[in-house]
């Protein structure tokens, strides 16, 4: 079926017998078109189905009004809440999205990149993949003074803001309330320690051990993906232990809520046996049976805050500087699945 030609204000201007000028001024609201011509030219421009070309009259002022967000993933609580944020701020401020994820991986990383660099995005949002070794691929926008920002997982060392929580008292301050908790063989489930999220969550760890006299062990460190099949691996390790953990710090909820069912599966009770806290305050955390302790990660708050930075700089109202971190509080949530004393209400620490 052949499609229709675009109307354009020319085609307007000709129904109307009036000059493109005018209809453009109208279009636009301008002053020096009187409210009766201007309501004309919108019903007409309505009429005939007219859309106006946003992209190309943006790129005659050199901006898209387009940010680009490259993720690792979508199938994510803790993402989707910041893409919330992020797309409250963007749209109050009049700017579209481009959303992709990486999947884990930094050659999809790269070629996102490079898909929102050919497509003029004014700024970009980036939480780097697993395997980002270097940043190497942003370089086009670092060259073109195009503002970068990472948020979570963030790279140093380059032109561009970064927005995080302190992970390192995060992963302290859950470590320190097992210890609290009477725990003195704690272990610790996390990520790729090439990421800053994972390997500031493991110093706060190793520090509350060392703190509290309690030698680091390194067969507690297990390193893995952090999904389901590494869960289930991991607690299977840990019960074979021949000295089981009693404390469980893991670095996200779902690895978790995965390992201790396991766990209670097995015939061990939680958190007698084993005492647990998770991180991020996924909905999981707080579904399963105990409830999990975790450190609340303000995703929502964290979009805002990194659409904010970004637009400001874009519109003039603030400037990113050359390398800036921006770090948000975050809070213990103390739950069921730790509290192995005689603890009637959950505790909030924040920090």
């Amino acid at each position: 079926m052949k499609q229709s030609k675009e109307v354009t204000i020319y085609d307007i201007a000709q129904k109307l017998h009036i000059s493109s000028a005018t209809v453009s001024r109208g279009l636009n609201n301008h002053f020096s078109v009187n409210r009766k011509t201007q309501k004309i030219i919108i019903e007409t421009a309505r009429a005939m189905g007219y859309r106006s070309n946003l992209f190309a009259k943006n790129l005659r002022h050199q901006k898209t009004r387009t940010l680009g967000i490259i993720v690792q993933t979508l199938n994510s609580n803790f993402i989707a809440s910041v893409l919330s944020g992020i797309e409250q701020v963007a749209n109050k401020a009049g700017y579209n999205l481009i959303i992709s994820q990486s999947q884990e991986s930094q050659v999809k990383e790269a070629i996102n990149a490079e898909a929102m660099f050919n497509r003029r995005v004014d700024g970009l949002i980036v939480s780097l993949a697993f395997d980002t070794k270097n940043v190497s691929h942003f370089d086009s926008f670092f060259n073109k003074d195009i503002p970068v920002v990472f948020f979570d997982r963030i790279s140093f060392g380059q032109s561009s803001t970064n927005v995080v929580i302190d992970n390192f008292k995060a992963g302290y301050e859950a470590t320190r309330h097992l210890v609290s908790q009477g725990c003195k063989r704690i272990a610790h489930i996390t990520g790729n320690l090439t990421r800053n999220v994972y390997a500031d969550r493991m110093k706060g760890y190793k520090e509350a051990l060392e703190e509290s006299k309690i030698p680091f062990n390194e067969k507690y460190l297990l390193i893995n993906n952090m999904d389901e099949v590494s869960a289930l691996d991991a607690a299977a390790r840990l019960m074979s232990m021949k000295l089981m953990p009693d404390g469980l710090f893991v670095a996200n909820d779902n690895c978790a809520a995965v390992c201790m069912q396991a766990i209670k599966d097995a015939g061990y009770s939680v958190p007698k046996d084993i005492a647990i806290v998770g991180f991020n305050n996924d909905i999981i955390s707080r579904v399963v049976n105990p409830k999990i302790t975790t450190v609340n990660y303000p995703g929502e708050q964290m979009g805002t805050i990194t659409a904010n930075a970004l637009i400001n700089h874009l519109e003039g109202k603030a400037n990113l500087g050359a390398t800036s971190t921006i770090i948000i509080k975050s809070e213990l949530i103390i739950r069921e699945s730790s509290l192995r004393k005689n603890i009637r209400s959950a505790k909030r620490v924040s920090h």
